[in-house]
């Protein structure tokens, strides 16, 4: 062993050991033992530590950009779910009224009809022309932030990213909307109670290319008429096959740089084809997997402070992101992950709860007791007389698998203020959720359930007011029936 070598450096007396070879070390960690030629601080990791670590980099991050990108691929899935699935053109509104018609969609009222075209503007603006009467608009970017509520009749016009305003549209009486992406979703409200009315509406709709003004061919309506569709974001590959899609597709935001600097080791690559090696599928297909279940327990057991409905109620708000997903001094990733698992597009009007406008959206995946819902149980909710919406109140149950309207034979999803209800003494109503049909006219508030099948409930008010505002009028929480 050699001798100790003494130095005087600034006045302070160090004694170096020289040639004293530092052991190699191993770790114990939760990916399992890294090991180094040296100890930790002086070591390289050996080549079996090396390969690990970049399996679990990559690994770790596949399952943060699955929820980075939940409401993009839940966009992109909703488009080929149109196109591919119900055979919609470019700019052409499928009209959803029927429970068979709304079976794919995302936490879609059982109540009210829903007409909705995608618009693709690569190859051009698009004008969509839109009538006087009940009839309401919003446009949303791929990413679910809205671009422009529409609440006026009038000429619009969507033009692409990048792409040139047509000179003589304002002066044609357009206004005009840049899209920040190639394709947008226009979500259309036909308000009028009457089926021929809204027909009427829907028929004076007119979506065209601006390169048809001269002679416009509006893409006109289609329905569903029974085919199988699905817009909830796909498992496995095919969710990885979504997103490689879409980012093909789509302008690269500056806010997402990083995230797509996390995918490219996955093999997932703006401008270049998707084909995964083996390592590659094996890490995406887990992280889908764990991306999902992260997903489930940061949207079924939310953390975000504005779910928050009143102490001791497992009633939360859903609508946990704001409507442009950003905070003071970040963007609203958990908060957004959250709404678009379940659930599709965002504007203030969804926001009821601080504005008094609009509607508000309670979620419970709890009953009162603490426990998960189940489909094999019987439930009852007491909804209070007096219930503040002016304009109704709704309860629908959801399918925890796909997010969507629960699938039963009887096809009810809902019991709403809006139908014949058997009301208490007092005026307030028990609803019953369970696989069994209560007795008398109990039945008509019952909304069945399936054995096998977790569900939750959305507790929509539309239109609240003061007493829901502040909380002098409170839903109780589900109850195991007795």
């Amino acid at each position: 062993m050699k001798a100790p070598s003494t130095l005087l450096l600034a006045g302070t007396l160090v004694t170096l050991t020289l040639g004293a070879p530092a052991e190699p070390e191993s770790i114990d960690t939760r990916i399992g033992k890294l090991e180094f030629t040296h100890d930790f601080a002086n070591g390289y990791p050996t080549d079996e530590t090396v390969d690990a670590l970049f399996n679990e980099l990559d690994f770790q991050r596949a399952c943060q950009t699955y929820l980075w990108a939940l409401p993009l691929v839940s966009m992109a899935q909703w488009q080929y779910a149109h196109e591919q699935q119900l055979g919609a053109e470019n700019g052409q509104i499928i009209l959803f009224e029927s429970y068979q018609d709304k079976l794919g969609g995302l936490t879609y009222n059982a109540t009210t009809p829903y007409a909705l075209p995608f618009i693709n503007l690569v190859e051009g603006p698009w004008i969509v022309i839109m009538p006087k009467g009940e009839v309401r608009g919003a446009a949303h970017d791929m990413w679910q932030i809205g671009i422009t509520q529409i609440t006026e009749p009038g000429k619009y016009l969507f033009v692409a990213p990048g792409q040139d305003v047509p000179e003589d549209a304002e002066a044609e009486g357009f206004k005009v909307y840049q899209s920040p992406t190639n394709s947008l979703l226009l979500g259309i409200r036909l308000m009028p109670k009457e089926k021929a009315d809204r027909m009427a509406l829907l028929e004076q709709i007119a979506i065209y290319p601006w390169s048809e003004r001269d002679a416009p061919k509006p893409r006109g309506f289609i329905t569903p008429d029974g085919k199988p569709w699905l817009a909830a974001q796909p498992r496995g590959m095919e969710y990885w096959t979504r997103l490689a899609e879409i980012i093909d597709r789509e302008p690269v935001f500056e806010r997402d740089r990083l995230f797509l600097a996390m995918l490219k080791p996955l093999g997932i690559e703006k401008g270049k084809p998707f084909t995964p090696n083996d390592r590659q599928t094996k890490i995406l297909t887990e992280a889908a997997l764990v991306g999902e279940a992260m997903a489930k327990a940061n949207d079924f057991v939310k953390r975000m402070e504005d779910a928050h409905y009143v102490d001791g109620s497992q009633w939360e708000f859903a609508t946990v992101s704001p409507p442009d997903q950003r905070r003071e001094h970040y963007d609203a990733l958990d908060g957004r992950a959250a709404w678009f698992y379940e659930a599709v597009t965002n504007d203030i009007a969804m926001h009821g709860q601080k504005t008094g406008k609009g509607q508000v959206y309670l979620a419970t995946y709890k009953d009162k007791d603490g426990d998960w819902l189940d489909g094999g149980t019987n439930y009852q909710l007491h909804v209070p007389p007096n219930a503040p919406a002016k304009a109704f109140w709704s309860i629908t149950l959801y399918d925890v698998a796909t997010r969507c309207l629960l699938v039963n034979e009887h096809q009810i999803a809902d019991r709403s203020s809006r139908m014949d209800l058997h009301p208490n003494a007092d005026g307030s109503v028990t609803i019953y959720m369970g696989p069994d049909k209560p007795e008398g006219d109990a039945a008509k508030n019952w909304i069945p359930t399936v054995a096998g099948k977790a569900w939750f409930p959305y507790f929509r008010l539309y239109s609240p007011e003061k007493p829901f505002l502040d909380r002098r009028w409170i839903l109780p929480d589900i109850e195991k029936a007795n």
